[in-house]
């Protein structure tokens, strides 16, 4: 089913109109301190320029394979000339790049060096096109929506979709009977009344609410009010590595889907959000029902976070990341390799856990209690252990490594994790290691009778 959906993205047509950016990164080495201020001197070794915002939305689509008509601003510099060119330059894409006179083109310069971001400088005019600039983009984009099967609104708030531009646009759509997608950045939401889907993060969402976002029950709640609030046909709240929440409505009501995005590291957060867009505006346009354009936007979101920079996501990555046992190689590692990329998630503020993944510690609810009491979860699994494969495939399980031996005494003083979870089951090593965790100052915390499976 998924892996026809994901060739059927291909066949879609979407019109993009939204804010353009232009996205530079600068990289480099650092290896000294400047004597001018104590700030790094970054010997720059290579530049990138790519689209940003609403143009990272075209360059997903096109990596997808869909046509795709963009319509935005640019402004009358250097930046707008550059940005024009890149996004003339993608195949299956008709450009309509309106230039205003005086006004600066958004651009993000990022400074990076060893994939750490140093800097970000961002130029920009953050202020309503001008009105007549406004009523051509309206007249553009409702001639070139009766073109596609969808629209996307990707409102980034740099002044493209001001005023009652959205609801004109929503409106053209309406009449030529096309679907329509918006990506919010916070704001009145009134504005995009009517839209077919709305994809809002978990931190919009509470803006837009005013309700509480932080367990996926209060997020469901307030994608359900923020649907019912403005006439949108779904809501799908963008989670980052926790996947999407997908808010429907059916004749019984709201139906609530939550779908993890199968991440197994997160390396770096930039653009996921953009390539949700994109894949649930390909699969709108190529007619998929909902529930399966959110799995696929959750699994590229996935594949995204786990890429460096500003990443776009391809066929074959999806179907890559729906085959059989890919998730067991992805975080399967040797105690070395755990040891490493522990040390990884500690120095970016990570709470780590471990639970050995034997007996009830390899069933979901286990392992979804455990992941709730840290940021990132380590399962230990015995050399003989046979379920390593079923655990990858679990959302909650970050990283999977045998200890060897009888006991994970020596994988748990190599972690040194903050939270150790013992599961009082059956297995004789499950309750080991607690005091060796308090001995650096770790806590020790057990599972709950709840926690275990209801019998058949």
């Amino acid at each position: 089913m998924l892996f026809d959906a994901i060739r059927q993205l291909k066949r879609g047509t979407v019109l993009v109109v939204g804010d353009a950016m232009l996205d530079r990164y600068v990289y480099g080495r650092v290896e000294r301190v400047s004597p001018e201020a104590p700030v790094p001197v970054l010997t720059v070794e290579r530049e990138v320029a790519l689209p940003g915002g609403a143009g990272n939305v075209v360059r997903n689509l096109t990596a997808l394979g869909a046509a795709v008509a963009f319509v935005s601003v640019v402004g009358d510099d250097q930046a707008g000339s550059d940005l024009t060119g890149l996004i003339g330059g993608q195949p299956g894409v008709e450009p309509w790049l309106l230039v205003q006179g005086g006004r600066a083109t958004t651009t993000k310069t990022r400074f990076v060096a060893t994939g750490q971001q140093l800097l970000r400088a961002d130029h920009e005019l953050v202020a309503p096109i001008h009105p007549r600039l406004a009523d051509r983009l309206v007249r553009i984009a409702g001639d070139a929506v009766a073109a596609t099967a969808a629209m996307v609104l990707s409102d980034y708030r740099k002044g493209v979709l001001a005023g009652d531009t959205p609801g004109r646009l929503i409106a053209a759509a309406r009449q030529a009977g096309r679907k329509v997608l918006v990506d919010p950045k916070g704001g009145n939401h009134a504005r995009y009344a009517g839209a077919d889907l709305i994809t809002p993060d978990v931190a919009e969402l509470a803006e837009a609410t005013g309700l509480p976002c932080g367990t996926e029950a209060e997020i469901a709640a307030a994608a359900a009010s923020l649907r019912a609030m403005h006439g949108f046909g779904a809501v799908m709240v963008i989670r980052g590595e926790d996947g999407v929440t997908l808010v429907e409505a059916d004749e019984a009501g709201d139906v609530v889907h939550h779908l993890p995005s199968d991440v197994a590291e997160v390396v770096d957060p930039s653009g996921a959000g953009d390539a949700v867009v994109a894949v649930a505006a390909a699969g709108l346009a190529a007619g998929l029902p909902l529930v399966a354009v959110a799995r696929l936007g959750a699994l590229a979101a996935g594949i995204v976070l786990g890429k460096t920079g500003i990443a776009v996501v391809r066929e074959d990555e999806f179907l890559e990341a729906l085959t059989p046992g890919r998730l067991a190689s992805r975080k399967m590692a040797t105690r070395s390799e755990a040891a490493e990329r522990v040390e990884r998630w500690r120095r970016a503020g990570c709470r780590v856990g471990f639970l050995v993944g034997e007996g009830a510690g390899s069933t979901p609810e286990v392992v979804a209690q455990a992941r709730s009491w840290c940021d990132r979860l380590v399962v230990g699994l015995g050399d003989a252990s046979p379920t390593a494969a079923a655990l990858a495939e679990l959302p909650g399980v970050d990283l999977i490594a045998r200890f060897g031996g009888t006991t994970p005494l020596e994988l748990i003083r190599l972690l040194r994790p903050d939270v150790l979870v013992q599961d009082p089951g059956p297995v004789p090593f499950a309750m080991a290691g607690g005091d060796v965790v308090q001995e650096w100052g770790g806590t020790v915390r057990r599972v709950t009778p709840e926690a275990e499976p209801t019998p058949a």
